[in-house]
């Protein structure tokens, strides 16, 4: 029978920057007073730094009380699937050199909303793991 290496591989934390460097939907998981909170949204994977673009809301409200966060993003082909979570810190660019610089990436909201708030998060540990697909084998 099979072993759970041959279906699953832990990659490298430069496999899974490469990961994140080519994606650009994911979601942040943030967390006030032990209470969860998930949000979809796209991203930059830029100079070892992720950045997202939000409006004053639920979000930056829940960063502002905790700034630690995850953040997950993943793809799913025919034959394979592959995940990468990111621990790190949250911030709002604040100073508008950074915002100045901000705006020249290419990151631009998919909603036709305005999204003038840059938060970047710097990551604390990435971790990323891929799976073959496939049946799953028989029990006995």
């Amino acid at each position: 029978m099979p072993t759970n290496e041959e279906f699953e591989s832990i990659l490298s934390t430069e496999e899974s920057w490469s990961l994140l460097e080519g994606s650009q939907f994911g979601r942040l998981a943030v967390s006030v007073a032990n209470n969860p909170d998930i949000f979809p949204l796209n991203f930059l994977a830029h100079d070892g730094l992720l950045l997202i673009r939000t409006n004053p809301g639920t979000k930056l409200a829940e960063l502002a009380v905790n700034a630690t966060v995850a953040f997950e993003t993943d793809c799913v082909t025919a034959n394979e699937a592959w995940s990468v979570v990111v621990k790190g810190t949250a911030r709002i660019l604040e100073s508008q050199t950074e915002i100045d610089a901000a705006n020249e990436l290419p990151l631009q909201p998919w909603t036709q909303s305005r999204k003038w708030t840059y938060v970047e998060i710097t990551p604390t540990s990435i971790n990323g793991r891929r799976f073959a697909l496939g049946a799953e084998p028989e029990r006995y």
